[in-house]
């Protein structure tokens, strides 16, 4: 989106916090850059005193500038805050439900295992696995020894490429 940012345009933002999820000099550096770019950066409760600015020239361009700056850097700073806040309560949270056998983790999604498990079937090879599942070596390798644990293994028969791709337009087709 920046990128293709024009002179004149306004980025919207719904709240502070969405911008504030990056490093502060890091949204710094995306609101110089919307600013650089000749846009606004709109966000509601922020003061927006473009319009001032513009019109203005030497000293007062200059404070209206720095009182510009300042409302943003500390809404800024405030909404990073509460988000590391609230990620390092939710981390404790996480903690005291494992302590305590709570804690599950997130749900497998099982129609992508059981399709990642489909090619593994077929003979596909762990990277091609990766490549057709749309997923990481990793995450193939994970699910693998997961159903090898539940199952007692996989074959090990190699398929040629005609095979590979009719179980490929299979795997594909078969709704999910």
């Amino acid at each position: 989106m920046v990128a293709d940012l024009q002179p004149g345009e306004v980025v919207v933002a719904e709240r502070i916090d969405r911008i504030s999820r990056l490093p502060l000099p890091e949204a710094e550096l995306l609101v110089a850059t919307i600013r650089g770019k000749g846009a606004r950066l709109a966000v509601p409760g922020i003061v927006d005193l473009s319009d001032l600015v513009a019109d203005s020239s030497g000293a007062a361009r200059i404070v209206l500038e720095a009182v510009q700056d300042m409302p943003s850097r500390v809404a800024l700073q405030t909404a990073r805050d509460d988000y590391e806040t609230r990620r390092e309560r939710q981390r404790e949270g996480i903690e005291i439900a494992k302590r305590e056998g709570r804690y599950t983790g997130r749900k497998p999604d099982l129609a992508h295992h059981r399709r990642i498990i489909g090619l593994r079937d077929a003979g596909m090879s762990i990277v091609r696995t990766a490549e057709l599942a749309g997923c990481s070596i990793a995450q193939v390798k994970r699910v693998t020894a997961l159903h090898r644990a539940k199952s007692g293994g996989l074959p090990t028969k190699k398929v040629s490429s005609e095979d590979e791709f009719s179980s490929k337009l299979v795997l594909s087709t078969t709704p999910e």
